[in-house]
């Protein structure tokens, strides 16, 4: 078997196309679905049970359940009701990128969720003894020692929620988008090349992941230096 060169070469740009969509849809996602981690983090370490057990709930739900059935739901479910296709919303809800950023965005919100209240309740005690020292209020405690100190502690695991998020981006080419995996299928439908296709959508994903994995390498050794073993 030969791999056809030419092919791969004359569809370069509906990849590249692919790419700028992949890239549109993780920084979306990212974007919103940490925007909505932070709170659903600091409520899944409250004191008060129904604010714990409602964010537990969400966290639950979302990561038990697969992301293209979330998918799925969001794009094709919500278009059976009535009310949702007479709404304001419907010119959103009936676009298959802002479906695919609504469920990509909820999904890593649970898990990121997590990974925010598992680096806060791994906070050292003298952290906070200090806080309390100074008199700082509740409020200013969680802004100023707690919240920075917790998001660069996550940095490790969000690092593999990101990626983990780049590799969910190709669920979008099931609702119609050409991302890089959406173009490895057109690809394929119009030359019958499968390997050729897929391969090259693998190397598009792989260079993504090997970039992605160096930047967050830089971020640790930026922001979590201090924890590294001292050199004698």
């Amino acid at each position: 078997m030969i791999f056809d060169y030419n092919v791969i070469w004359e569809a370069l740009p509906l990849y590249l196309g692919g790419l700028v969509t992949t890239l549109k849809l993780l920084a979306l996602s990212l974007f919103f679905g940490l925007l909505c981690a932070l709170p659903l983090g600091l409520m899944r370490v409250s004191k008060n049970a129904v604010v714990n057990m409602s964010a537990w709930l969400f966290t639950y739900v979302i990561r038990g359940t697969p992301m293209l059935v979330q998918l799925f739901l969001i794009y094709y479910g919500l278009a059976q009701f009535e009310a949702v296709r007479e709404s304001f919303l419907w010119p959103w809800l009936s676009s298959a990128t802002f479906c695919a950023c609504l469920a990509f965005a909820i999904n890593t919100s649970a898990y990121t969720a997590e990974i925010i209240a598992g680096s806060l309740r791994a906070t050292p005690n003298g952290e906070i003894e200090a806080a309390r020292a100074m008199g700082m209020s509740r409020v200013k405690m969680y802004k100023r020692i707690l919240l920075p100190s917790a998001l660069r502690r996550a940095l490790p695991q969000y690092s593999n929620e990101v990626i983990m998020m780049l590799q969910t981006t190709s669920l979008a080419s099931i609702v119609t988008l050409i991302d890089i995996t959406g173009a490895a299928r057109t690809v394929n439908a119009q030359f019958y090349l499968p390997f050729e296709a897929y391969i090259t959508a693998g190397v598009f994903y792989l260079c993504l992941t090997f970039i992605l994995v160096k930047l967050f390498k830089m971020a640790e050794r930026r922001w979590l230096g201090y924890l590294a073993p001292r050199k004698h």
